[in-house]
């Protein structure tokens, strides 16, 4: 991360980081501020914009309405991590002056097929918290075909703001996933320090890509599945 990237080959027109550190020592973490100060760097130097690094809605911490990008609350480690990412950036670029690529950070939701409750799924019967209205939790999620047309339409973009969420309208119950996967799970009560729900504000996404399906569990597994992803 701290080497001259080689020259890339053209024709090249922006730069999308989806690499990132998800866990690990405070050090470990700082590895996300590491490899955005590489992605800007190479795009200054051959002249690239916009470049797209990937944030999370970790950093709006235990904040159950609809997030708004202008607020960041982080409530963990990893949260913290990637709001100290969005802060170098904007460091970085003031840094560059005049020459340096236009930059956006993707605060980026649930990938279907890729976080922790997907995961769950493959390897037996997953446990899920209910809470005491009966609830399972909600989550912000984007499908990952979704996921790329979104990419490619910011990448054409002419003007990015520098922090913009990025996921489907709306929140999906754990639940709803589950059944809808065919997955075998269980419930539990929900732990004192579980969180009902996450879901980002995606009116400023709207505004630059058009309209945006809502998130719906049947299409989020379908599109999990159409991206590799498998029931064991």
């Amino acid at each position: 991360m701290r080497e001259t990237p080689p020259p890339l080959p053209r024709p090249v027109r922006g730069v999308i980081v989806l690499a990132g550190v998800t866990g690990g020592t405070s050090e470990e973490l700082a590895g996300n501020a590491d490899l955005a100060r590489a992605a800007l760097r190479l795009a200054a130097r051959d002249r690239l914009g916009p470049v797209l690094l990937m944030s999370s809605a970790a950093v709006y911490g235990r904040a159950t309405d609809a997030c708004r990008e202008e607020s960041a609350s982080p409530a963990a480690a990893y949260g913290a991590a990637k709001l100290e990412m969005e802060h170098v950036i904007a460091r970085e670029i003031a840094a560059i002056g005049p020459d340096a690529p236009a930059a956006c950070c993707l605060r980026l939701a649930n990938v279907a097929g890729c976080d922790q409750l997907f995961g769950s799924m493959g390897t037996g019967p997953v446990t899920l918290d209910r809470f005491a209205d009966g609830a399972a939790p909600r989550r912000a999620y984007v499908g990952p075909l979704t996921l790329a047309r979104l990419l490619s339409v910011l990448i054409e973009a002419p003007a990015l703001p520098a922090i913009l969420n990025l996921a489907q309208p709306g929140d999906v119950g754990m639940e709803e996933i589950l059944s809808s996967a065919g997955a075998r799970w269980q419930w539990r009560p929900a732990p004192e320090n579980a969180l009902p729900r996450t879901r980002l504000d995606t009116a400023r996404l709207a505004a630059i890509t058009g309209p945006v399906a809502p998130a719906r569990a049947p299409a989020l597994v379908a599109e999990a599945r159409l991206a590799g992803w498998n029931l064991a």
